[in-house]
């Protein structure tokens, strides 16, 4: 374990560097040796940061917050079609079980789940339990419209 020592003491990384270029390491060292912008400057806004030698790009991008707007550097975007929520098949199953459609709100959907509750449940029907498998279908789409965050 000498020897270990010894050449963990004798060892230095920085040995045989100036001041300068050991103060620029450590100071990239803080935000991992890569290349940072100010707020509204990068490759792709024209701008280049002293910091990154990265050629400005052509490359159009979508500022709707107008985040970029201050510096005078927006650039005309793709247009942004309003997002349509998509569902996997099992919500479009779940909205299907339950008569909807998939543009349905959560009072909608909540409406519509006490609707058929009340409709298919054995009390409602005099005790025929010939109805509980299509309950059972309706309580499990509106659970899972409602883990999906939709109910």
């Amino acid at each position: 374990m000498d020897h270990v020592r010894e050449y963990n003491q004798s060892y230095n990384y920085f040995a045989g560097m100036t001041d300068n270029a050991i103060s620029s390491y450590q100071k990239d060292a803080m935000i991992g040796h890569r290349p940072t912008w100010k707020l509204g400057e990068n490759a792709a806004s024209g701008k280049r940061s002293p910091r990154t030698k990265a050629p400005p790009t052509d490359e159009a991008y979508v500022d709707p917050f107008d985040l970029f707007a201050a510096s005078g550097q927006k650039r005309p975007g793709p247009k942004a079609e309003p997002a349509k929520p998509k569902f996997g098949p099992i919500a479009l199953k779940a909205f299907e079980t339950l008569s909807l459609e998939t543009s349905a709100d959560s009072v909608t959907i909540r409406l519509r789940y006490k609707e058929l509750v009340k409709q298919f449940h054995p009390d409602a029907n005099g005790g025929d339990r010939s109805l509980e498998d299509r309950l059972r279908e309706i309580i499990n789409a509106y659970n899972t419209l409602k883990a999906a965050g939709l109910a």
